[in-house]
């Protein structure tokens, strides 16, 4: 009897119509566009005053739904991964409401009254621990059910800042059930990894202090971050769950990087994971001992680094010498493995371990902006209609999925495409959901920044969206700041 396989079957996306281009806003802020473009990438996607968190999910999973002919009898979970929640008390059930409200209004069936609606929150790896519990849901009490994860969220930094062209916003649907279409996820050989650090990226309650809420009802999201910090902390993190998922397997770490057919990851802006993964290549080598000294030696002697000192910098990978620094300061975790990179990024191994691994879906990634908990879904089903449209045969191929979440928590998941995956994944359309985009000047973007109406556009957004926001604070029925919806249907 062979063994159960569970995983994901289907992919669906939403995006919000609004567009700032990236070239544009460097016009409008006076940041250098040949540099914004090669780390961050080349748009992002703002919100409109009518939209949030729920309706954005509720959308993608209407359209998985529709596009995958799902039989909402057969949910038995639907879970949320965000970390742009606007009720501190239900998430995921208002998405299932709004789901099963749009459903009836068309003449189909709800979602199954049994239905768990679990919200995770872990900052971006929210989607990814979603992901983990509806496989182990239907591992165990959700035999002969589906499961549905809907990662979104709203990236939003100040104007001004660092992160603002790092912004995004936008919603990833997948069916999860055993046999999948598309995907067989691995989490018995996956790893994981956590440490607290407190001055990475946080969302305290404090910020809200003495804002004035938008048309929307909404409040100014924007994070406590120390950019320079943040990216360490991210490098740190995913190669712990890399270097936990290589322990499982055992065999030569290098080779496995060599051999696997695409890597996805979180993706906060695109030269930060392409960063990570090409850290965690040279890791492996140093982690191999005589079978990886040649190659790594040879990056040494390029870069005039001691082999013997950088050995001991990458033991450090295991032992957590990163740690939470609580003074101000900010230090490269591994700086010698860091000088490596130049003399790696110049060799042909470094194409095919780093360029040629990660380059399926990375350019609609680029025009879609920072997801946050959404970023690696988004990244993985871009992925595979990619390949599915250029006819690439991946059947039996194995991939990896890293996520990541802020403060700091990172899950590294190997996963196999199963024979007949191009049927499911022509039906993603991540393509479809980037059109119909509609591009913002300067004091349009400005306004939905703010959270008020965009000057000169008609409202563009498209399916379930925010009718207006309760005020009532007192008698039989209060309803102060809770939305009321449009179906769109």
């Amino acid at each position: 009897m062979s063994k159960a396989e569970f995983g994901i079957s289907a992919f669906a996306a939403y995006v919000p119509p609004y567009r700032v281009d990236l070239r544009e806003w460097c016009e409008w802020t006076g940041n250098s566009w040949d540099k914004t473009r090669a780390v961050i990438g080349e748009s992002f996607r703002v919100p409109g005053v009518e939209e949030d968190v729920y309706t954005m999910a509720a959308n993608a999973v209407l359209a998985l739904i529709d596009r995958n002919a799902v039989d909402p009898a057969k949910i038995g979970y639907l879970a949320l991964g965000t970390e742009s929640s606007v009720d501190n008390a239900t998430g995921a059930v208002i998405v299932r409401g709004l789901v099963d409200r749009a459903l009836a209004a068309t003449g189909r069936p709800r979602i199954a009254r049994d239905c768990e609606v679990p919200e995770f929150k872990q900052a971006c790896l929210a989607g990814v621990y979603g992901l983990k519990g509806a496989v182990r849901y239907l591992a165990h009490d959700g035999a002969e059910r589906q499961a549905v994860v809907v990662a979104a969220d709203i990236a939003e930094y100040e104007r001004g800042s660092s992160g603002e062209p790092t912004q995004g916003a936008g919603a990833v649907a997948m069916l999860l059930e055993r046999d999948p279409k598309i995907v067989a996820l691995d989490l018995r050989n996956g790893g994981s990894a956590s440490t607290f650090r407190g001055l990475d990226f946080r969302k305290p309650f404090q910020r809200y202090a003495g804002q004035t809420t938008s048309v929307s009802g909404r409040l100014s999201d924007f994070p406590v971050f120390n950019g320079k910090f943040s990216t360490a902390c991210y490098v740190d993190e995913t190669l712990s769950a890399i270097d936990q998922l290589l322990a499982k397997r055992g065999g030569a770490h290098g080779r496995y990087f060599r051999e696997l057919e695409a890597v996805f990851m979180h993706r906060p802006y695109h030269k930060m994971p392409v960063t990570a993964w090409a850290l965690g290549y040279l890791f492996a080598l140093g982690a191999d001992g005589a079978l990886g000294a040649d190659e790594l030696n040879g990056y040494c002697v390029a870069s005039g680094v001691d082999p013997v000192q950088l050995a001991a910098e990458m033991a450090a990978v295991t032992t957590r010498a990163f740690e939470p620094d609580f003074d101000g300061t900010v230090a490269e975790p591994y700086p010698l493995t860091a000088g490596l990179m130049k003399a790696f990024r110049e060799t042909d191994t470094y194409k095919r371990v780093v360029d040629d691994k990660m380059r399926l879906g990375a350019k609609p990634m680029m025009a879609m902006g920072n997801l946050y908990s959404a970023a690696l879904p988004g990244w993985l089903a871009a992925g595979l209609e990619e390949a599915a449209s250029a006819g690439r045969d991946l059947a039996g191929r194995e991939i990896l999925l890293i996520g990541y979440g802020s403060g700091d928590a990172s899950e590294a998941i190997p996963a196999r495409i199963v024979p007949g995956w191009q049927d499911a994944a022509s039906r993603i359309h991540l393509a479809g959901a980037l059109d119909g985009a509609v591009a913002l000047n300067a004091e349009q973007y400005a306004a939905l920044h703010e959270g008020r109406p965009a000057p000169g556009i008609a409202p563009a957004c498209r399916g379930i969206r925010i009718n207006r926001i309760g005020d009532r604070r007192t008698g039989a029925l209060q309803d102060f700041g809770i939305a009321y919806y449009d179906l769109g249907v």
